[in-house]
């Protein structure tokens, strides 16, 4: 990932959107997009451009950035009461005095212990070790049904992949999956141990993951009108 160079609060139609610039010894030009995680503006600057550049870049596509920030959805920090999904049914955050262990699920509330500064980050750690767990067990299951073996299977923070298949086998997926539904992930799994076999998206590829998972046209569906929902919950 392309280091943060500064990140500034600019003018956007008259309201205040975070910027974050970053310097990029690739880059060929200057390039900026919606960061739908943290409900903000990254431009990415080659060597030798300025920020007076990448803000010129910034004013010149004003309205489409003004636009793509309004239609992202709210932001679901975790915090007491929020309501989180996990396998897609909402559960709420309950803080948990004079407890110890982090956190749990219990009858639809995600419990936390200790003071408020660790809530957040229990609460990730603990959907984080959700993840691990279903999303390995899944790709166990799909690679005993296809005879294949993933290398590893890694959970990241990724932006803009659910899941991943690299050349030596090893399988990443995004640690938010565990908050879509059960059938989102089987197919997102699904997907990448296929591709343990088949590394591009052809009609053998194709026909391997029907074998795997059903639910290729549903889950696409939910993830075409939820995923950016996905991104903002944390």
């Amino acid at each position: 990932m392309t280091p943060a160079m500064m990140t500034e609060l600019l003018p956007v139609r008259g309201a205040l959107a975070r910027v974050e610039f970053r310097r990029s010894a690739r880059a060929r030009k200057i390039s900026l997009r919606i960061d739908g995680c943290q409900g903000g503006v990254v431009i990415t600057l080659p060597p030798r451009a300025s920020r007076r550049a990448g803000i010129s870049l910034l004013q010149t596509h004003e309205g489409w950035v003004a636009e793509r920030l309004a239609a992202l959805p709210t932001a679901v920090p975790f915090v007491p009461g929020a309501i989180v999904p996990v396998n897609g049914v909402p559960h709420v955050i309950v803080p948990v005095a004079g407890r110890l262990g982090g956190a749990w699920i219990e009858d639809g509330q995600i419990m936390v212990s200790g003071g408020g500064e660790f809530l957040s980050r229990r609460v990730t750690d603990h959907l984080r070790r959700l993840a691990r767990a279903r999303l390995t067990a899944l790709a166990a299951e799909k690679g005993q049904a296809a005879r294949l073996a993933p290398k590893c299977v890694r959970v990241k923070d990724t932006k803009t992949r659910w899941g991943s298949c690299a050349p030596d086998g090893t399988l990443a997926f995004c640690w938010r999956l565990i908050l879509a539904p059960e059938f989102v992930q089987d197919y997102v799994v699904g997907h990448e141990v296929a591709h343990l076999r088949h590394m591009n998206h052809g009609r053998n590829f194709w026909a391997l993951t029907e074998t795997l998972t059903p639910h290729r046209a549903a889950a696409t569906a939910w993830l075409s009108s939820n995923g950016q929902a996905l991104l903002r919950v944390g």
